[in-house]
This record gives structure tokens, sequence and C-alpha cells, in this order.
């Protein structure tokens, strides 16, 4: 379905009271270009820029102390400057970001502004067994007060719903514990704003968190959706849901998205360079990135777009975009479907580099791992067949770029697949079977021999 036929079906849907009329964030009409695009967010009129700050990444230093990488402060100040500055009033963080350190860093960087310039959204972050209790949840959830140096939480998430089929994920991190009654009492005490969720998992998990609207009425559900995902989510990790699917039902049913993953982990900021002529070819003036980030803001349903924008520039790059945004015509959205059910086709290892499966007991930086490996297949630098005139070329390039990009001592042959990082993945890799996969592919390249 394209953008087209989907705003003719929401007007057809006007008349369904009980789907609230398609009642989602409208736009606020962009005037002369450098005005950022903000969408309406139903039942308050709050103005949401349409543009949102992902917090999980920023830049880091290494502490004196520790010898470890930290959040750099002054960094985070000066980029919560240029961001409200410009307009933007969405950011985003959760408790287990940075190692715990992220709330801390967003709250102190927020509280130099005015509190009506912002608006902050964090999360539940009550993965693991030790804290689905009632007890460690309700200490997540008042550390992040303290943190983030708030009295409201104006957009706050179950962190991750969905992981598990039929719901059992959902009702024992939130339901068996109590919390999700508490939450709807602080919401409705004014702790909480916004009471929503963000969902990793598949099309049963999804369908059962939809049934649930109408018990605890989802105020917003922030899904990965790229122009990838979008059809292609299932295709490519059998445990995901298209993002289509759940935009779809969330439109319907007049519950705002936000987007999560608008680049897929980066990827979509570096296509191959055939995909970027074509897109260039259309939008000389466009990058891969805005590309992706149009694609996002082209649907009436999203609220906000996040972007983890680590420096500066990509701080104006994305500005550029939103200010304002151009939505996608019914031909450029072909166009990147094209593009889409090609790098669907890649056997690309779904990791979006989140480091939830982090840290490794055994030192192996695993995103790196999974993020050089993909990004050799997207490039068609993996070559096997040593009959092949350039297998001995692309096999130094391969073993050379593993090596700049993970040190020997973190590399997938000291994997022992203990599957300690399986569990905390939101894309459902299974984490040590496609390490050992890329062991053997290098090892099999260092004896320079045929996989």
């Amino acid at each position: 379905m394209n953008r087209r036929d989907f705003l003719k079906n929401c007007t057809a849907a006007a008349s369904v009271a009980a789907l609230s009329a398609c009642s989602v964030p409208s736009e606020e009409k962009a005037g002369e270009d450098g005005q950022l695009t903000y969408r309406t967010e139903p039942g308050t009129g709050n103005k949401v820029s349409l543009l949102g700050f992902g917090c999980m990444r920023w830049p880091e230093i290494k502490d004196p102390e520790t010898g470890k990488k930290v959040p750099d402060q002054e960094a985070a100040d000066r980029l919560v400057d240029a961001a409200i500055a410009a307009g933007i009033n969405y950011f985003d963080t959760a408790p287990v970001y940075s190692g715990g350190l992220n709330e801390t860093v967003t709250g102190k960087a927020l509280a130099r502004h005015p509190r009506d310039k912002w608006a902050i959204a964090t999360k539940l972050s009550n993965f693991s067994n030790s804290t689905w209790s009632r007890e460690e949840s309700m200490k997540i959830y008042r550390n992040s007060f303290e943190k983030l140096q708030v009295d409201t939480i104006d957009y706050y998430l179950l962190h991750a719903a969905g992981h598990k089929k039929e719901g059992e994920d959902f009702r024992m991190r939130f339901e068996d514990n109590g919390m999700m009654d508490f939450l709807l009492e602080e919401r409705q005490k004014g702790h909480i704003g916004h009471l929503g969720l963000s969902f990793h998992g598949g099309r049963e998990a999804f369908d059962h968190i939809m049934a649930l609207h109408g018990k605890y009425h989802w105020d917003f559900v922030q899904i990965q959706m790229n122009y990838i995902d979008w059809k292609h989510a299932g295709r490519m990790n059998p445990g995901m849901c298209n993002a289509s699917y759940m935009y779809e039902k969330l439109h319907a049913a007049g519950i705002p998205v936000i987007v999560m993953e608008p680049l897929l982990g980066g990827q979509l900021a570096n296509l191959s360079q055939r995909h970027a002529e074509l897109l260039a070819g259309t939008d000389p003036h466009g990058t891969p990135a805005s590309w992706a980030f149009r694609f996002c803001g082209s649907y009436p349903g999203v609220m906000t777009v996040l972007s983890g924008m680590t420096y500066m520039e990509h701080l104006q790059e994305n500005l550029k975009t939103f200010s304002p945004l151009k939505p996608l015509e019914d031909e450029e959205l072909e166009l990147l479907e094209r593009i889409a059910t090609v790098q669907a086709d890649f056997p690309t290892i779904p990791c979006t580099g989140c480091e939830y499966c982090m840290p490794c007991p055994y030192g192996l930086d695993i995103p790196a791992l999974l993020k050089h490996y993909n990004r050799c297949v997207e490039e068609g630098s993996i070559i096997t067949d040593r009959l092949d005139k350039e297998y001995a070329k692309y096999r130094r390039i391969f073993l050379s770029e593993y090596d700049k990009a993970v040190n020997p001592r973190h590399q997938a042959d000291k994997c022992i697949g203990c599957g300690q990082c399986s569990p905390q993945c939101p894309q459902s890799i299974d984490i040590p079977k496609e390490l050992r996969k890329l062991d053997i592919l290098t090892e099999k390249l260092r004896r320079g021999g045929s996989v």
C-alpha cells in the first residue's frame, strides 16, 4: 500500500468513531525553508518536533580513573543546546543506555533549559529475571525521576515489550508484579504524561499487546520502522513483525507512532555505491540518510522520528532534512522499495548495534563483529571461491579490515557459545550461531581455502 492509498483509506475510516477517526498526529504546516516540521499530538494539542533526539549514543570520553569509556557531558550539553535552539523538543533515553549513565547525562543537559522547551521519554528496562520483581521495577522507575531531575516523565515506555510470544514476556514483566496497575495510577496522578511501549517482536506478540489497548489505553507506541523493515522485516528475521503491519494497526486505532531505527543501525546511511547512485539520480542534493528519514516522516501517523545524533554534523544534516520535511512521492517510495527488496536478499544479520548483548563475559565486541560481516556482505567483498579471479584481492581486504574493525583479542573465535547474549537481543538473533559462522568463514579465508 502506498502513501496515497493509505491516506485514502484513512479518510474512508473517518466515519468510524470507535477508531477515533484516525485521530493521529496532524502536521503543523511548515512555512519557509528552515522551519522545523512539527506534528500536533492528538488529545493534548502539544506540538512535537518530527525529528526526535535519541540519546542512546552520546559522544564518549575515557574516564581517567577507570579507563572505561563514559558519556562526554560537555559534548552532550552542546548537542542539547543546539537541538533545543533549533526547535527539537523530544528527547529519548533509558536506564540501561551508556552502562546506566545515560539518564544522568541527559538529565543534566536538559535541566539547563526551561522545562517547557523539552519533553523527556524514558523506559522501564526490567529485562532480566532479577529486575522483574515489583521492588526492582519500582527502583528503576523511581531512579529515572532522580537521574532526570524531573517531577513528571512526559513519555514513559515499557521497554522492548513483546520480546516473547503470546504475551508471556509482557505478563511477567508488567502485569504479574502489579507494575501496570501502578503505572496507570501514576499517569492519572500526572507523574507520567503519556504511557506507551517500545515493541520488538513478532506479529503474535504485537496483536496481543494491541488487544490490551482497550484495557490500558496506549498513548503512543514506539516501533522499528524504515523502508526495509516496512515489508521485509519478517523475511530478514522470522522473529520480527513487518513495520507496515504495525503502523497500519496503530494508525487505525488512533495511536501515535514513535519511530526507532529509521536507519536500521546505520545500514541505510551507508548504502552500496550502486544504490546511493540510484538515489542521487533522483535527488542530487539528498543523502541516503535523508531518504530514510523522509520515508518515515511521510506517514501521517508518525509523531516523531528518533535519530541518535552523536556528532554536531549529524544534528545539522538531520535538521536540513526536517526543516521542513518534504514527504516522498509515490515514485520515490517505489524506488526505495526496489532498493529494499535487493537489500533484503543480502544474507545479512539483522543487528542494529543497540549493544543490549553487551558486555560479553568473554570480551567479544559483538556489535562490531556483526557490523563488519554485514558491511562486507553488502559491499560484495566476501568471495570464497579460490577460482574467482578476485579471490586473492578480496580475501586480503576482508581479513585486513576484520583486524582493523575488531581487535583480534575480541574476535569471533573467542566465543564459547555460552548464550548469555541472545536473550537480551531485541532482534531475536541467535548470536552464538552467527559468530560461529563468522569464525568458520574467517578461519577458512585465513588458510586460503574455499568456503
